[in-house]
């Protein structure tokens, strides 16, 4: 019931002003120079990833994020492992990579089959993901966000959060996970996040996360509850054809084209979800 509250809480600062950052509205510009990372992205086996690459500008993205190959960085849901494939080789060698889920405890699962796979993850991914990346398993961590070792808190120079911030809220855990993260964190460490951005003016039923689409401004109140700063924004991950207004969510938009064909030319014009991009820094 607590974690209901603040959560509610959290969504309903929605009038609270953007703090003065740094706004970077740059959308193709920032061109990464790491050969390592562009060797990366060009690499076979994201053969079927880099249809995405022009609406989630990965070279543009991390570089705002300010990651670096030496860093430990944890990815927080990463789900199918479009990042991941990324993510964890350009780390390997120097830096550590380290896969994030939420604490499965405080979760209800449908049925008994769901529960042991998401219970089983810790144990399983990190062999999945040596899959999509030839990294050794070895070299890959993955814990719930209440299960990582304490000689590994404070250690963590970047958290990356790709558009599941509106997972955490749908699931009343949205402060709690973020507290748990901010515990990770290094003091100098940040925060990235890019999340479906709803319009200033939508209704709540539009905005609240349940249509997978957050108010920029309500992500920033939510992250000062929590003991974060706003550093920087970009408008690299931006789309002004999405007018976040889809009664089946963001969904509706590729690459899940939720309506099946129904309209599928008008959505596939529009491309994927307008995005914002935040970087946080831990306050004291």
């Amino acid at each position: 019931m607590k974690k209901l509250l603040i959560a509610s809480a959290s969504l309903a600062m929605l009038g609270m002003a953007v703090p003065a950052a740094a706004n970077h509205h740059e959308k193709a510009g920032a061109e990464m120079t790491d050969a390592s990372l562009q060797a990366i992205l060009a690499h076979e086996r994201r053969a079927d990833d880099k249809a995405r690459d022009g609406y989630r500008h990965p070279a543009q993205t991390l570089n705002f994020f300010g990651v670096k190959p030496e860093q430990t960085v944890v990815e927080y849901g990463p789900g199918g492992g479009w990042y991941t494939r990324i993510l964890t080789p350009y780390l390997a060698g120097s830096g550590q990579y380290v896969a994030i889920n939420a604490d499965s405890s405080a979760t209800n699962f449908p049925d008994r089959a769901r529960e042991a796979r998401s219970k089983g993850w810790p144990e399983s991914f990190h062999e999945t993901a040596a899959k999509w990346t030839g990294v050794d398993a070895k070299k890959i961590l993955a814990f719930e966000s209440d299960e990582m070792p304490d000689d590994m808190k404070g250690k963590v120079d970047r958290i990356l959060i790709f558009r599941s911030l509106h997972g955490m809220l749908n699931s009343n855990r949205a402060d709690s996970e973020l507290r748990a993260l901010r515990e990770m964190l290094a003091d100098d460490g940040m925060v990235g996040v890019v999340q479906h951005r709803a319009k200033d003016d939508a209704s709540y039923a539009m905005s609240n996360g349940t249509k997978g689409y957050l108010k920029q401004a309500s992500v920033v109140a939510l992250f000062e509850l929590n003991g974060f700063e706003l550093v920087s924004e970009s408008e690299i991950n931006a789309n002004p054809k999405d007018m976040s207004d889809y009664a089946g969510g963001v969904w509706t938009l590729p690459p899940v084209l939720g309506g099946g064909d129904t309209d599928k030319a008008k959505y596939e014009a529009i491309g994927e979800s307008d995005r914002m991009t935040l970087l946080f820094k831990k306050r004291p």
